[in-house]
């Protein structure tokens, strides 16, 4: 049976990466990026009142469709669950899934998927009710435990829990508001998901400031933007749109002056904004400034993190991790050269 099922899974990677060739030209026919993201995440893609998405992930959506078609608005959002976001790329709904997704070696080499790089350096933690008077995991022997179904949350907890001798009882929900609804409720005493996930989701609670996060980081985390597997030309389109957003920061690219720094004397700045004689875009299939055209649209890789998830954010989060290797976080990016 598992030899089986293993010969299943080898067919449908293959038969995505057929479908997926000329994702490309297929963008720019539809005149339009269709974006897989969150059924409602804040900080990372979040729809506001009026429907207009924001957040850290739908600004990789933004940088993307700028590079490719000139136009970061030209962006079509498809709010997904953690269940159907894998099959939604896959099947071709969606053509790039921007949804806090961790990357794991399943879902690189079984679901005919391709991750393009980690947009955020995250890892698991646990929230529960100020009132319950737990100031660590290891107090919550015998807890009923909420998460998304569908995610590695549940493989963590389970390993968690097993590790420090102690028992659980999973509610695990589909619906990501369905499992704050659940939690808020007190169906469990604890909810558990990515710590940045979590200090978004607190934010729908009545009383956030009613709940704590206990200090312990369970696992690695790391989220990025994915395609579909067996085309590699739309890959690399995802995975250098991301470094040139580093890249910026790094070398003080913004918003607001990447037209100045189009004139500057830097080698390594004239390369990423493809001033000049560079033009590293033809090798993407793109303009020698789908660069320049993604850092104005979106800012450079901290702008975005400042605007969306930063300290001066509801969700209060500081760089940490996900700081630029020069300032010892993990940021490192590729160069563009």
């Amino acid at each position: 049976m598992k030899s089986t099922m293993l010969t299943i899974a080898a067919a449908a990677t293959l038969a995505a990466g057929a479908a997926a060739a000329g994702t490309l030209d297929d963008v720019k026919a539809a005149g339009k990026l269709k974006c897989g993201v969150s059924q409602g995440l804040p900080g990372f893609s979040n729809p506001d009142d009026s429907g207009a998405w924001t957040g850290l992930d739908v600004d990789m959506c933004r940088a993307v469709a700028a590079a490719v078609l000139g136009d970061a608005e030209a962006v079509e959002y498809v709010s997904l669950s953690a269940k159907d976001r894998f099959t939604a790329l896959s099947s071709g709904e969606i053509d790039i899934l921007s949804r806090n997704t961790t990357w794991t070696i399943t879902r690189d080499t079984d679901l005919g998927i391709s991750f393009a790089g980690v947009n955020y350096y995250d890892g698991q933690g646990m929230m529960v009710p100020a009132g319950l008077g737990v100031s660590s995991a290891k107090e919550l022997d015998g807890a009923t435990i909420c998460t998304n179904t569908g995610t590695t949350t549940e493989l963590n907890i389970t390993d968690y829990f097993k590790a420090n001798g102690m028992s659980f009882e999973l509610v695990a929900l589909e619906n990501s508001n369905e499992v704050v609804a659940a939690y808020g409720a007190g169906r469990c005493d604890v909810f558990t998901t990515d710590r940045s996930g979590l200090a978004a989701e607190r934010l729908k609670l009545a009383d956030p400031d009613a709940h704590v996060v206990l200090p312990e980081t369970i696992s690695k985390e790391p989220l990025g933007p994915s395609t579909r597997a067996g085309d590699e030309q739309w890959l690399k389109i995802v995975r250098w749109t991301l470094n040139a957003l580093i890249e910026a920061e790094e070398y003080g690219i913004t918003a607001a002056n990447v037209d100045e720094m189009m004139g500057s004397d830097n080698p390594s700045v004239q390369r990423i904004l493809g001033a000049g004689d560079n033009d590293y875009g033809a090798a993407l299939g793109l303009e020698k400034d789908w660069a320049a055209k993604a850092i104005k649209a979106v800012g450079n890789y901290g702008e975005s993190y400042e605007r969306n998830v930063g300290v001066n954010t509801p969700l209060k989060l500081d760089r940490g991790v996900n700081s630029l290797w020069s300032d010892g976080g993990f940021l490192y990016a590729a160069p563009i050269r």
